[in-house]
C-alpha cells in the first residue's frame, strides 16, 4: 500500500491531534501523534524514525494503525481498557470527591490519596479501579500531587553537626566491633494520626490548595527506640510525652536491654558494672533534659549515656525513618476508630511487618541519614 498524499488530514483533525498532543501525559501517546503529525506533513517513515529516536517499526505500525478519528487507538489496549472501566458517571463524582475536604464526607483523615479515592469511588459505585488507574484519569483531568517544601539546611549549624558526626561514626566503630561492651540507641517521639498533615493533595494544576492545619483529631502517641546493630525496634504507646513519661519509657527499655544480657548467662547485679554503654541518641525535647529526670537516669541507668542531636538535625536519627515509613504506609488506609490504627501500629512497629528502606532519602525533610549509611 502506497503512504498517504501530504496533508491527508482534514484541519479538524489536525487541531484535534494537537490538541490531543499539549494535553497528554504519556510519553508513549505523544509520540503516536507525532508519527501521525509528521507523516501528514510528507515526511518519509525513516526520517520520521531518526527524528523521534526511535524504530521504523514502530513508525510504520502507527503509520498503518494510528486512527486521527479515533484516539483511544493511540493507546496501549489493556490501559485503554482499565480507564474505560471508569463510566462518565465514574468520573464526574471523582472530579467532585477529590475538590472535597474528607471531612465533609465523614471522614478523619486529612487528605485524598489515589489509594483512598478508589476505595471510596468503588464503595459509591461498584467500579473496581487500582490506585493507578484512578491517578490516570486525574492526570487526564489535569490535576496532580504536589509535595509542599520543607528544608532545614538553613536552620543547622554545620560546625557543630560536623562535630557530632565524627563521634558518633567513632561510637558506632566501637559497637560494630564490640557489641558486647556498647550499644547505640536512636530515641524519638512520633504522633500518628487519623487526620494526617497534607504534604500532598489533588488540585488542578496551577492552583494550589490551602489546606487547614487541623492534625490531633484522634492521634496515637508513641516513644520508642530502635538499635543501630540489628536494627531491633522497642516502641510503646503513650498519652502524651513529657519528662515522667520519658524516664517511665526509659526504664522498660533498660529492662529490655538487662534482660538480654542475663539471657545470655550473666547475673541480673552485675549488669550495671559488667553490662554493655549504651549510648542513646535524642533530640532537644524541653522535657529530654529536665534536670530531675537526667539526675534520676545518671543515678539508676548508669550504663545510660545520652547523647543530644544538634539542632534540626532529625536526619542524623534512623529511627526517623521508622516514622516516616510508617507513615507513608498508614497513609493510604481508611481507619474507623483510633483503636483500629494503633492495632495497626503495633503490627508494623512492634511485630516485625514494617518494611523500612534503610539509605533512602526522605522527600523534603532535611538531609539524607547519614548513619543508615
Amino acid at each position: 500500500m502506497p503512504p498517504p498524499a501530504k496533508n491527508f488530514l482534514a484541519t479538524e483533525q489536525v487541531s484535534k491531534l494537537q490538541q490531543a498532543l499539549k494535553e497528554s501525559d504519556q510519553p508513549h501517546v505523544r509520540e503516536r501523534i507525532l508519527i501521525i503529525l509528521l507523516q501528514n506533513d510528507g515526511k518519509p517513515q525513516h526520517e520520521i524514525a531518526k527524528f523521534l529516536g526511535c524504530s521504523h517499526r514502530t513508525v510504520a505500525y502507527w503509520c498503518m494503525h494510528g486512527d486521527p478519528d479515533n484516539l483511544e487507538t493511540l493507546h496501549n489496549k489493556r490501559e485503554y481498557e482499565h480507564y474505560r472501566k471508569a463510566t462518565p458517571e465514574y468520573i464526574e463524582l471523582l472530579l467532585k470527591t477529590v475538590d472535597k475536604e474528607p471531612s465533609e464526607l465523614g471522614y478523619e483523615f486529612g487528605r485524598w490519596t489515589a489509594e483512598r479515592l478508589a476505595t471510596y469511588l468503588n464503595e459509591q459505585t461498584g467500579i473496581e479501579l487500582s490506585s493507578s488507574q484512578v491517578r490516570r484519569i486525574l492526570k487526564r483531568k489535569k490535576y496532580s500531587y504536589i509535595w509542599s517544601k520543607y528544608d532545614l539546611e538553613s536552620k543547622q549549624n554545620p560546625v557543630e553537626r560536623a562535630k557530632f558526626q565524627e563521634k558518633l561514626a567513632q561510637y558506632l566503630s566501637i559497637a560494630r566491633e564490640q557489641p558486647e561492651n556498647l550499644q547505640v540507641w536512636f530515641w524519638d517521639e512520633s504522633g500518628f494520626s487519623l487526620r494526617v498533615i497534607r504534604r500532598k493533595n489533588w488540585g488542578r494544576r496551577g492552583k494550589r490548595k490551602n489546606v487547614p492545619g487541623q492534625r490531633r483529631h484522634g492521634r496515637v502517641n508513641i516513644m520508642g527506640a530502635i538499635r543501630e546493630s540489628d536494627r531491633k525496634r522497642v516502641c510503646f504507646f503513650i498519652k502524651k510525652g513529657n519528662a515522667d513519661v520519658f524516664y517511665e519509657q526509659l526504664q522498660q527499655l533498660n529492662n529490655l536491654i538487662k534482660q538480654e544480657w542475663v539471657n545470655k548467662g550473666n547475673r541480673p547485679e552485675d549488669f550495671s558494672r559488667l553490662g554493655p554503654k549504651i549510648i542513646l541518641i535524642l533530640d532537644n525535647a524541653s522535657y529530654h533534659k529536665r534536670q530531675d529526670v537526667l539526675a534520676k537516669i545518671s543515678q539508676e541507668f548508669p550504663n545510660f549515656v545520652l547523647e543530644f542531636l544538634p539542632p534540626y538535625s532529625p536526619d542524623y536519627n534512623i529511627i526517623e525513618l521508622v516514622w516516616h515509613s510508617c507513615k507513608e504506609y498508614i497513609a493510604h488506609r481508611l481507619f474507623k476508630s483510633v483503636d483500629e490504627l494503633q492495632s495497626l501500629l503495633d503490627k508494623l512497629l512492634n511485630q516485625g511487618e514494617l518494611v523500612i528502606k534503610w539509605h533512602r532519602r526522605i522527600k523534603n525533610k532535611g538531609n539524607m541519614n547519614y548513619v543508615a549509611a
